[in-house]
């Protein structure tokens, strides 16, 4: 009897409540991506020095599948305690839900917004047997040669519509080729399968050193710290080509408040420490914090809306 009106007690304390001592125990970073590609490496440099901040290991779950859908749907899925988390992107957790006709989840409600990491500049590149250096090459061969190959890291992918964009732009036609993230998408454009791929700069440096992979252009009007030789689209004469890859920490929905901003603490702790950042700089992360949970709930809505309008004037839809 005591241990029965025990565990009422408990069932009628506010989740708040039992919140206060988070975390108790190790927390669960979902990235919903195979491991290898520019997700996988910003949630591995935040999940050690959240840690460290938080007295609690993050251990790693790679979910890729379906360009970010099957990760989501496992945290939206969660209990809300505020021990899963999911590290989102504008293509894993923005674009897909608007490419996709039916997410398994809802995007406006489902999540409990925890804050912004920051932006990496999304690079397009090529094998090096396509003989194009920039985005005009690029162009004139595509229109003389009508089968381009693009590998993504999946459907709704921030890489899937910034390849829609370039079709669009360029006028020719692109066949693409989805894979469960940039890893395998990667490897076989490194390998000649594939011609043409876009994504942030870190998976690309090694492979652009030792000139298994060429650089045509960074997508956007800023030139990146990473690659400073690199032309931008708007210098090339293509200002209609922009696009960034942004990172962001989310929680499935009702997940204590306390617990929201305890890890939104520990975040924006890491963020300001100067190690962590010169990690993510190294790696093509422009870093840019959300001053509260709510300001980035904000911004999750107003990229939606921008998304739309890409997703919309590109005609994109998954296969």
């Amino acid at each position: 009897m005591i241990q029965r009106r025990a565990a009422l007690a408990l069932l009628a304390t506010p989740a708040v409540a039992r919140a206060q001592g988070f975390p108790a125990r190790p927390l669960r970073l979902v990235i919903p991506f195979t491991a290898g590609g520019s997700n996988d490496i910003v949630g591995r440099i935040l999940a050690e020095a959240m840690s460290a901040r938080l007295g609690q290991a993050i251990v790693i779950e790679n979910r890729g599948g379906a360009g970010g859908i099957l990760g989501n749907d496992l945290v939206a899925k969660a209990p809300a305690d505020g021990y899963t988390l999911l590290l989102a992107g504008s293509g894993s957790f923005v674009i897909s839900s608007l490419v996709h006709p039916r997410v398994p989840y809802d995007v406006a409600n489902g999540f409990s917004a925890i804050g912004l990491v920051g932006a990496g500049p999304n690079v397009i590149a090529v094998n090096p047997s396509v003989p194009v250096r920039n985005l005009a090459e690029l162009r004139d061969h595509a229109r003389a040669h009508p089968t381009i190959t693009f590998g993504t890291p999946g459907a709704g992918t921030t890489a899937h519509a910034l390849g829609a964009m370039i079709a669009v732009t360029l006028g020719f036609p692109i066949e693409f080729v989805h894979y469960r993230g940039t890893a395998p998408a990667l490897t076989d454009v490194v390998a000649g399968r594939v011609q043409m791929i876009t994504n942030a700069a870190a998976p690309f440096l090694p492979f652009l050193a030792a000139g298994r992979l060429r650089a045509l252009a960074i997508a956007g009007r800023q030139r990146a710290s990473i690659l400073p030789e690199l032309g931008t689209s708007v210098e090339q004469g293509f200002p209609e080509i922009e696009s960034a890859t942004w990172y962001g920490l989310l929680a499935p929905t009702g997940t204590p408040q306390e617990a929201v901003l305890r890890v939104h603490a520990a975040l924006n702790a890491a963020l300001s420490d100067e190690t962590v950042r010169a990690r993510l700089v190294e790696n093509g992360v422009e870093i840019e914090t959300s001053p509260t949970p709510d300001d980035f709930a904000r911004f999750l809505v107003t990229e939606r809306e921008r998304w739309g309008g890409v997703v919309q004037r590109a005609n994109l839809r998954s296969e």
